[in-house]
């Protein structure tokens, strides 16, 4: 009957249940060994870990974008220059972005300046390490696993004073000097999981800082690219604003011709000059957006601003075919919502490290080595000593605890909230980016339209003019509509390139989950290279 008892006290000890309170009743010395074996072997034989387990929330994407425009060829690659109002996605429906999203565009230069930035971006280095931080933190963690180890060599020499005679101190008025060479050896088994779940929130949390380094890099890139065609905008409006100033030259002249010869008169010389010193006014103001785009690129490069330059040449195609996927492939595309699930992850494994806070932990020490008054008998035998012995700690009363437990798991329910929100934003950006690029297709065919009527009716309006029907306010009036029309094309064709690239980042790249880095890879060793410091 006695053995039967024991054994069911055995049993409830090692199942790490609610039982485990009642245990500490009275019992011989053996017992509360056992006792204390029991709970040992708990913690590092079955591995009981306490807290709630990790499920990600339920995500239901739609079944499609509501703004997809239809599936086909992309005509505006078939004609290979200029849109014609009916940008399409690229087939296949459910394909997707794969490897340098940026060579879609078809564009070497592009290419060659995305390619430096992947190795000399400085914001990216910061990225970089503060994910080795994060790898580090994971190896601190992981280290509670083992013994801590020490030893503190000491020697002292110290003289007791004389007037102590009437005390209890022993040598009194004499020298003495110790010699000594102690070990001490120090470990915290982990009984219930409180350990397990330090490391599991650092291998998330590193997680998250590799997801963050991914979604900076295709911040940075797809900077890069809007800034890259922002720079062929603005040279295409420089190109414009030349043709125009050499237009306006020509009908300066042709005023200037007709008032010499007494057909015309001052007013229109000076309309037509008025014109003329405007449109070239306008075009040295072009140059300052395309020197700070210029400028901005050489910084996402790692270089000087001072050192860099790009050659002119004018935006000429319209945006490639993008393969959008479906829907449900976008949240393993984004890296931002990754990174939103991995710290909703590593809170969890936070929550679990507040549960056991309740329950009971036990550190194991001992110490020894050899003490001596002379150097020479140091290491004698009876020089040794030693001491060992478990500590035990249970809470019986902490107010604190309760209220640590709640804040843990506000914060796991916010960063709950903060993943679904991410979600959200994530399917309006591909929402909205698709909505603009589609209209913009379409808006930039009917300006196209404008366009040929503005210059049509500036081509009717110089015949009149020279004929002597109209007066030239006529002719400046059409061409300052022309002009007009003629920049709102073009900056319409800027919008919608930069739309695509947009469109592109809010898919996530050639990025997904697949290339995240798994717990084990985050655990992993770096290489000794990382150890150095940057000159």
């Amino acid at each position: 009957m006695e053995k039967t008892t024991e054994t069911n006290r055995r049993n409830r000890l090692i199942g790490c249940g609610k039982t485990f309170a009642g245990a500490a009743e009275v019992a011989p010395i053996r017992q509360r060994l056992g006792w204390l074996t029991a709970v040992l072997l708990c913690g590092a034989l079955t591995g009981c870990t306490v807290g709630p387990k990790y499920h990600p929330p339920v995500i239901q994407p739609p079944p499609a974008f509501k703004e997809a425009p239809p599936a086909g060829p992309s005509q505006s690659q078939a004609n290979g220059t200029q849109d014609n109002g009916n940008w399409t996605v690229a087939q296949p429906a459910d394909a997707k972005i794969r490897g340098d999203w940026w060579s879609i565009f078809n564009d070497p230069e592009l290419n060659d300046l995305e390619g430096q930035l992947n190795i000399d971006n400085q914001t990216l280095k910061v990225y970089f390490e503060n994910f080795m931080e994060a790898r580090a933190l994971v190896r601190e963690a992981r280290a509670q696993y083992f013994p801590t180890i020490g030893t503190s060599p000491s020697y002292s020499r110290s003289r007791s004073s004389q007037n102590l005679n009437a005390t209890s101190s022993a040598n009194t008025g004499k020298t003495s000097q110790i010699y000594a060479l102690p070990l001490e050896i120090s470990w915290t088994p982990d009984l219930f999981g409180r350990i397990r779940n330090e490391v599991r929130e650092a291998q998330y949390s590193a997680q998250v800082s590799a997801a963050d380094l991914e979604n900076e890099r295709l911040i940075e890139q797809a900077s890069l690219a809007q800034y890259f065609f922002e720079i062929r905008g603005q040279d295409a409006l420089i190109n414009l604003y030349i043709a125009t100033v050499a237009a306006d030259q020509r009908s300066l002249e042709l005023t200037q011709a007709q008032y010499d010869t007494g057909v015309g008169d001052k007013i229109s010389v000076v309309e037509a000059q008025t014109t003329l010193q405007q449109a070239q006014a306008a075009m040295t103001n072009l140059g300052i957006l395309r020197a700070q785009y210029e400028h901005a690129i050489a910084v996402l490069i790692g270089k000087p601003a001072s050192g860099f330059s790009l050659p002119t040449r004018p935006i000429t195609t319209a945006p490639p075919s993008i393969p959008i996927g479906m829907p449900s492939l976008l949240l393993q595309r984004r890296p931002d919502v990754a990174a939103a699930e991995r710290t909703m992850a590593a809170a969890n494994a936070q929550l679990g490290v507040a549960y056991t806070a309740f329950y009971p932990s036990l550190t194991l020490s001992a110490g020894g080595g050899f003490e001596s008054s002379l150097a020479k008998h140091l290491f004698d035998w009876p020089s040794r000593f030693w001491s060992v012995g478990p500590t035990f700690s249970q809470p019986i009363f902490n107010a604190a605890l309760s209220a640590e437990l709640h804040q843990y798991v506000a914060i796991y329910n916010a960063d709950v909230a903060s993943y679904r929100q991410t979600v959200l934003v994530a399917f309006q950006q591909v929402e909205d980016y698709l909505a603009q690029t589609r209209i913009l297709s379409q808006q930039i065919q009917q300006e196209r339209g404008a366009v040929g009527s503005a210059q049509t009716a500036l081509d009717l309006e110089m015949g009149r003019y020279q004929t002597g029907i109209d007066p030239y306010i006529d002719v400046v009036t059409l061409q300052t509509t022309l002009l007009s029309t003629q920049q709102t094309l073009t900056s319409l064709q800027i919008e919608q390139m930069t739309g695509a690239i947009e469109l592109v980042e809010a898919l996530g790249g050639g990025w997904d989950t697949s290339q995240l880095p798994t717990p084990a890879q985050v655990t992993a060793s770096p290489a000794k290279a990382d150890t150095k410091l940057q000159q």
